[in-house]
């Protein structure tokens, strides 16, 4: 009685279980807004044609919207001006490298003391295939690019009240979660339960499908022997010789599964945006900005930052003040302007625009993010894990840890993503000086490395994106009501003022929102430059 109650429980957990999954994947999609994101609609950069003579624009803003803008106009023969915040180019397209320095809201100054080679991403550091236009760039301006692993099965899932605070392999968890589902539907399937909605062909057909994708064996069962072991792990391999035989892996009861909530981060992988493959810049997300700076040269105004913005109808004027010499304010002018500066800072300055697209900048929120690279002596994670490259999840504040995916095998040292928080907890370790956020993250990861995390650590730095001047937040935040009342106002021309960046698409987050978005906004203002 007690087991056949077990598995009603089990059954309905498990449909709970489904259910959830596909909620905190959906969840933590409209978090990060990557969400339904297709492969862009980018076919190659527009036909523009020719300026109108002595035509000019001013771009505000050298992120990677920005950029994109400032390359196709000036080609199309527009004198570009292009002022930017800080001293580089690329935005949140942002690598820290040792020898840096970055001074977050509050004034906290942080010194980077990475050895040469090691770097962190507090931005942007994916670039899937079908990101077709930061394909496109990256390729024109001659940026090398490497595998980017978000899925290695031999990283960890980790839940601090389950299985004993010990980690888990990703395949244990993977194979254990899809084993017993398979097992639950074959059964169904074998008690004709399915009759109505799947053939008896398809049945058949199915069945050897389930045996094969959940590692069943002869009896559609999962359990410890040489299919599951092959799928989630032996405690001890195959070898030659005499002693050669594996020694199996005993599979997690479904209930120990279900309860464990480990099955949370099996599904991340999956989604459209993580599907391989996926790229990063050989030397850092930073390398794509450096590349575009140097490729638009003295167009780019540095230490601007604009505290004004108006229009007339013959051009649009930004007043800007230099953040590194001071005095006066001064001015510049152009014909058109193509304005990528957030909204979150851009809601703070005066510009004379139509009441509509003021108040879709103004109704727009960003989201807080957290992240922190973390140098260690030596690459334990290889040496002693055999974690090379991808993600380990934990239920634990840092949420998320990534490894490093370049020089493998390396005997030198090694930079790994120590926390990578979005929303309310981001705020919460925020609220720390980043000495604190550091040292949190190390108690955090020596739950899945034990012994090597405090022990090898040298250095680090904690980039909380709410609390960075240029930008107060992550990302634009949209939520479906939002962009129906308010996203096409946005994107509209006002007079001679077009906005773009990944708030102004439908990819927010990604650097492919940011280049696609800037790609349309040029097309609308040569047309209109064009008519006028």
């Amino acid at each position: 009685m007690a087991e056949k109650n077990s598995s009603r429980l089990s059954r309905r957990s498990l449909l709970s279980m489904i259910g959830t999954v596909a909620g905190s994947t959906a969840m933590y999609n409209a978090m990060t807004e990557m969400g339904f994101a297709d492969a862009s609609h980018f076919t190659g950069p527009p036909q523009l044609g020719k300026a109108p003579p002595g035509s000019s624009v001013l771009i505000l803003g050298a992120g990677i919207a920005g950029m994109v803008a400032a390359l196709e106009m000036r080609d199309a023969g527009y004198k570009v001006t292009v002022l930017e915040y800080n001293n580089r180019a690329g935005g949140r397209n942002w690598s820290l490298y040792g020898g840096d320095t970055y001074t977050e809201l509050g004034g906290e100054t942080q010194h980077v003391q990475f050895d040469p080679g090691q770097y962190i991403n507090p931005g942007p550091w994916r670039l899937p295939h079908h990101h077709k236009a930061m394909m496109h760039y990256t390729s024109r301006l001659g940026v090398t690019l490497e595998p980017f692993t978000q899925v290695n099965y031999n990283a960890y899932v980790h839940n601090a009240a389950a299985n004993g605070g010990k980690p888990k392999r990703y395949r244990e968890v993977q194979a254990d979660f899809h084993g017993h589902v398979a097992e639950l539907l074959a059964k169904s399937t074998k008690q004709n339960a399915l009759d109505q909605a799947v053939t008896k062909q398809d049945q058949e057909i199915l069945m050897t499908a389930l045996k094969a994708w959940g590692a069943l064996d002869k009896n559609y069962e999962y359990k410890m022997g040489r299919e599951s072991g092959a799928r989630r792990g032996y405690i001890k391999d195959s070898g030659g010789g005499l002693d050669s035989l594996p020694i199996y892996s005993e599979p997690d009861s479904m209930s120990n599964v279900l309860n464990s909530y480990m099955w949370r981060a099996i599904g991340w992988g999956q989604d459209w945006d993580y599907q391989t493959s996926i790229f990063q810049p050989k030397g850092g997300m930073g390398q794509v900005g450096k590349a575009f700076g140097i490729e638009l040269g003295n167009l780019i105004k540095y230490n601007a930052k604009v505290v004004d913005i108006h229009q007339d109808e013959k051009g649009v004027t930004a007043t800007y003040v230099d953040t590194q010499k001071g005095g006066a304010p001064q001015k510049v002018s152009a014909d058109w302007c193509v304005c990528t500066i957030p909204a979150s800072i851009l809601s703070q300055i005066p510009m004379n625009v139509g009441g509509k697209m003021k108040t879709a900048i103004n109704q727009l929120s960003y989201g807080a993010g957290l992240k922190i690279g973390l140098q260690f002596k030596r690459r334990f994670w290889e040496q002693d894990d055999g974690i090379y490259g991808g993600l380990s999840y934990t239920s634990q504040p840092n949420a998320m840890l990534g490894y490093p995916m370049w020089d493998y095998f390396s005997k030198g040292k090694g930079v790994i993503l120590g926390a990578y928080v979005m929303g309310s907890g981001a705020f919460v370790a925020a609220a720390k000086p980043a000495s604190e956020r550091i040292k949190d993250a190390l108690e955090y990861g020596e739950m899945l490395h034990p012994g090597n995390y405090k022990k090898e650590f040298e250095c680090g730095v904690a980039v909380a994106w709410h609390r960075v001047p240029w930008t107060l937040g992550c990302s634009g935040q949209w939520t479906e009501a939002a962009r129906d009342q308010h996203y096409n106002n946005m994107c509209a021309l006002d007079g001679r003022i077009v906005l773009a960046g990944e708030h102004a698409s439908r990819l927010s987050a990604w650097q492919e929102g940011s280049a696609t978005s800037a790609l349309d906004a040029i097309k609308r203002v040569h047309q209109r430059a064009m008519s006028a």
